[in-house]
């Protein structure tokens, strides 16, 4: 495809099916999203809940026990202020105070107002006890004072650490039930999405299905009008255009199709005005080379690939095509570069490679230094498609076609060779008077005799085409030509 063909191309077909991709994908990423988020939220609720009631927890559990029995055994002197730590089964009262005053009170700013008004009256508590043992201590300084810490520990130290596990009790019954909120919470959001999910889904496949029908058709359309109009053309109607305004690869092959016809009509025309064998050599050798059933089963093709959603593989054998009509043409040029040759026989075999995938495969080996010598037109493509009709599709297994180009001397040597049926001595003997045209040009040599007689014709007798076959093994044909460079004026 050339640049300026490229640059026509507003809405290619790759941006078509993208177009289409990211109408169904685009919202499944935004709600996938969503709901990622959701559930990080709320997995960050409930690991926060939990911590709280972690915490909680380990004071609901031994704070009392703990605070009362450490100031039994300070009232009743059993150790001091200064060693209880020495004792590992009690605990400083001022500790235990100073711990949960710090945890607990780190929760105020995390939690619900329910949950907070018992970490409040937990807080006041706290400073309450810490009072009381702040009294207790002064009496057990000032001795003698036994009768009263007794009774400070069962009318206020009891009743304060009683009262302070009952907050702590309260504290985590709320945290639980802002838990069995969260799980409703929970329970409505699925059942909400799920339902939100189902429309939105619904809504997704019922615009890309009509997305879907409405590219298909955009694409398939305009290649059957092409279809129509390459009929015509194969019935040797070439005033046929094809009218297509899409703005996509459909509309540059249409385009090359149309300056395939123009070209046809121009050729046509002039071919009337040349000697005689030299028109019904040309005009033969074009019709075969512009062979309509081998536009139309590509074009089938083309349909049969976007349909099944090949677009990649669609995109590739367009652009082959509209290359290997671009080369057929070459602008009503006669010679061509080797070069350029040989991008027309790899389009060829490309696109016929996507059709007999299973059993074509092919190698092509010309020197770099021969690309920018002469070569006429359509000399190569006869025989390459000579092997493959003949000689790959005939031996009903994979098979390969083996093209090379060598110079030796003042000659340029090229060959294409397969390892197909081959021919026997007979039918080869047959094939050759064809080609050189001691026989009447009905055979299957058509097209290999028209390309001989075209060398010949145009570099001279001495040049031209030699073949060898062996039965079941396969077949060469070898082309020799004289080693010419290009000119600007002489090859496109």
């Amino acid at each position: 495809m050339s640049e300026k063909q490229a640059g026509n191309i507003k809405y290619p077909i790759k941006n078509k099916l993208l177009t289409l991709v990211l109408v169904a994908l685009i919202p499944l990423v935004i709600i996938t999203i969503y709901l990622i988020f959701s559930l990080l939220n709320y997995s960050r609720a409930y690991e926060h809940i939990i911590s709280n009631m972690t915490v909680a927890n380990k004071y609901n559990v031994f704070f009392k026990e703990d605070m009362d029995e450490s100031l039994y055994k300070l009232t009743v002197g059993y150790v001091t202020f200064e060693n209880i730590e020495d004792d590992e089964s009690l605990k400083n009262p001022y500790t235990m105070i100073n711990d949960i005053r710090k945890e607990c009170g780190g929760l105020m700013d995390d939690t619900d107002n329910e949950s907070r008004d018992w970490l409040m009256s937990l807080l006041r508590n706290i400073d309450t006890l810490e009072m009381k043992v702040d009294m207790i201590k002064a009496n057990l300084e000032q001795g003698e004072m036994y009768d009263v810490n007794m009774d400070m520990l069962d009318n206020d130290i009891y009743i304060l650490t009683d009262l302070i596990e009952e907050d702590i009790q309260h504290f985590i019954y709320f945290q639980t039930q802002d838990i069995e909120n969260l799980q409703d919470q929970m329970h409505d959001r699925v059942y909400s999405f799920i339902a939100f999910w189902g429309i939105v889904s619904a809504i997704i496949v019922i615009v890309a299905i009509i997305m879907a029908i409405f590219m298909v058709r955009d694409i398939t359309r305009p290649i059957s009008k092409l279809c129509d109009v390459t009929e015509r053309i194969a019935k040797g109607d070439f005033k046929s255009r094809a009218d297509i305004k899409t703005d996509d690869e459909i509309m540059v092959l249409a385009n090359s199709v149309n300056d395939m016809s123009g070209h046809l009509e121009v050729m046509v025309d002039t071919i009337k005005e040349d000697e005689a064998k030299m028109r019904h050599t040309e005009l033969r050798l074009l019709q075969e080379q512009i062979n309509p059933h081998f536009l139309y089963n590509t074009l089938d093709t083309i349909v049969w690939l976007v349909e099944s959603g090949k677009s990649e593989e669609a995109i590739n054998v367009v652009m082959s095509l509209s290359d290997f009509f671009r080369l057929v043409l070459s602008h009503g040029k006669e010679l061509i570069t080797i070069k350029d040759e040989e991008q027309h026989i790899r389009s060829y075999l490309d696109i016929q490679q996507v059709r007999y995938r299973d059993i074509l495969d092919f190698e092509i080996d010309i020197d770099d230094e021969l690309y920018d010598y002469s070569i006429l037109k359509m000399t190569l493509q006869p025989l390459v498609e000579n092997s493959l009709y003949h000689g790959i599709k005939n031996k009903r297994t994979s098979g390969k076609i083996y093209i090379t180009g060598r110079r030796e001397g003042e000659n340029i040597i090229l060959s294409v060779e397969d390892d197909g049926v081959g021919m026997d001595e007979e039918t080869l003997e047959q094939l050759k008077g064809e080609i050189s045209g001691n026989k009447n040009d009905t055979g299957k040599g058509f097209g290999l005799a028209n390309v001989n007689e075209r060398i010949k014709m145009h570099f001279g007798r001495e040049y031209g085409m030699q073949i060898e076959s062996q039965k079941g093994k396969g077949t060469i044909v070898r082309v020799t030509i004289p080693a010419i460079k290009k000119t600007g004026e002489e090859v496109q």
